[in-house]
């Protein structure tokens, strides 16, 4: 499952960074917005991302000790989004015991 789980989070990413990158080469993202804002679509995809975003930031505010990383998880997932999501099951599946994925529904051990 760990396996798995690192594969998907790698694709989620690569295509986020692909898609991020080609966006930005084409336009820019103030730009984009400020055309964009009046669609009523627009503004509900926004509104779903980042409750998805803030659901995310739940987990990762329960599972980091410290408020440095959870200001910082919380910075990086407002910013980058789903590029913050992938990169932090990544980083958290490589710190794992083993094949199995029982870490990631635990809190972080404190440090001593």
């Amino acid at each position: 499952m760990k396996r798995l789980l690192q594969f998907i989070f790698t694709l989620v990413l690569l295509a986020m960074l692909t898609v991020t990158i080609r966006a930005s080469l084409g336009e820019n993202v103030f730009t984009a917005g400020g055309r964009l804002w009046a669609d009523w679509w627009f503004k509900a995809t926004l509104v779903d991302a980042y409750s998805g975003f803030a659901a995310v930031f739940v987990w990762i505010g329960w599972r980091e000790r410290s408020g440095l990383a959870r200001a910082t998880w919380f910075v990086l997932l407002m910013t980058l989004g789903n590029i913050a999501i992938a990169a932090y099951f990544l980083l958290a599946l490589k710190d794992l015991e083993g094949p199995g994925i029982d870490g990631l529904f635990t809190r972080k051990a404190a440090r001593a």
